[in-house]
C-alpha cells in the first residue's frame, strides 16, 4: 500500500493527522503472501511489537523463511513452541494451514468479496478473529477504509492523539473521530501505529 496526493489532501484536513504525515513514513512494510501475513497476525495476537517481532523471526528461521501451509504442517510442534509460540497459537497456525490447503483465500478470489464478507470467511477458521481478518484486509488486500478498533495500539494511539487526558475514550467516540478520515481510514491507521510505536 502506498499513499497518493488525494489521500494526503484528505488526511491533511485533520490538523493532528497533518502533523503525522510530516513526521512518519509508515509504508515500509513489505508485500506479504496471503498465508504468510495471517501467520504474522496470529503471532502478533496479544503481544507487544518487540515480543512479536522476536517470535516471528524465530518461527520464520525455523521454517527457513518458507511460510506456507505445507512447511507449517510439516514442522515439529515442539520446535514451534520452542520458537516462542504458545500451544494455542501453534494450533491456530496449523488450523489456518489446513484451511488454506482446502479452500481458496488468494488475493484474486478474496478481492471479489466485501470487507464484511472477507471477515466472515476468514473468521470461520478457528484462531482467526475479527482483528486478524482485518489485518488481512489491510496488509494483503490493501483495502483503503479499514478501522481496526480491536487493535489496542490503534485505540491507545487515538486516545493519546485526540483525547483530553480524562480517561479512556469509547469506541463510538473513536469512530466519530475517524469519520474525518473516510474513505481512507486504513492510511490514517498506519500513521497512528507509527506514532504510537515512536512514543513507546
Amino acid at each position: 500500500m502506498t499513499i497518493d496526493d488525494e489521500v494526503r489532501e484528505r488526511l491533511r484536513n485533520d490538523p493532528v493527522m497533518a502533523e503525522l504525515l510530516d513526521e512518519h513514513d509508515p509504508y515500509s512494510e513489505r508485500d506479504w503472501e496471503e498465508f504468510e501475513r495471517l501467520v504474522v497476525a496470529i503471532i502478533n495476537q496479544q503481544l507487544s511489537t518487540a515480543s512479536a517481532t522476536a517470535v516471528r523471526e524465530r518461527v520464520f528461521d525455523l521454517l527457513e523463511y518458507e511460510i506456507t501451509p505445507e512447511t507449517v504442517l510439516n514442522a515439529d510442534v515442539d520446535a514451534l513452541r520452542d520458537a516462542g509460540l504458545s500451544g494455542t497459537k501453534v494450533e491456530y497456525i496449523r488450523n489456518t494451514a489446513v484451511a488454506f490447503e482446502e479452500h481458496d483465500y488468494s488475493r484474486d478470489t478474496m478481492r471479489e468479496y466485501s470487507d464484511e464478507e472477507v471477515v466472515e470467511r476468514l473468521t470461520e477458521i478457528t484462531g482467526i478473529g475479527a482483528w486478524t481478518a482485518r489485518m488481512y484486509l489491510l496488509f494483503v488486500l490493501e483495502r483503503g477504509d479499514v478501522l481496526p478498533l480491536g487493535d489496542l495500539a490503534v485505540r491507545r494511539g487515538i486516545e493519546q492523539l485526540y483525547g483530553d487526558g480524562s480517561g479512556e475514550m469509547s469506541r463510538a467516540e473513536m469512530r466519530e473521530i475517524a469519520e474525518r478520515w473516510r474513505p481512507y481510514r486504513s492510511h490514517a491507521v498506519r500513521y497512528i501505529w507509527a506514532e504510537y510505536e515512536a512514543e513507546k
